[in-house]
């Protein structure tokens, strides 16, 4: 886990126990919860599906979860992979930026259209 997450969940966590706190913190922790469950996963190695996101780790919309973990500058990659019986599913993996994309990110970042 990276310092930020870690700080993200510190923060979550002790604002759960603060007096007159909403249901809204709940949530915010099981997210992110989630998110780091979800991002050890790939970081194991696995391919998740989208129904194995919804059983395996709770997640009502795993778009929603993978593109949060995308914004936080992961690079999670969708792939259709075919089992020995001709059926095809997409799988979410972990990669590698292409150097494309990278190049696209520092001119983004030269040209002020985003900051760090």
């Amino acid at each position: 886990m990276y310092n930020s997450d870690i700080l993200a969940i510190m923060l979550v966590v002790s604002n759960k126990y603060k007096i007159g706190e909403s249901h809204m913190t709940t949530t915010n922790t099981s997210t992110v919860t989630m998110e780091s469950k979800v991002l050890s996963a790939l970081q194991s190695g696995r391919t998740l599906s989208s129904a194995q996101l919804r059983s395996q780790f709770g997640a009502g919309n795993p778009q929603a979860v993978i593109q949060a973990l995308r914004f936080k500058g992961f690079p999670i990659y969708l792939n259709t992979v075919t089992d020995t019986k001709g059926r095809s599913r997409n799988v979410y993996r972990l990669g590698t930026p292409s150097r494309a994309i990278i190049a696209a990110g520092y001119r983004a970042m030269a040209s002020g259209t985003v900051t760090s």
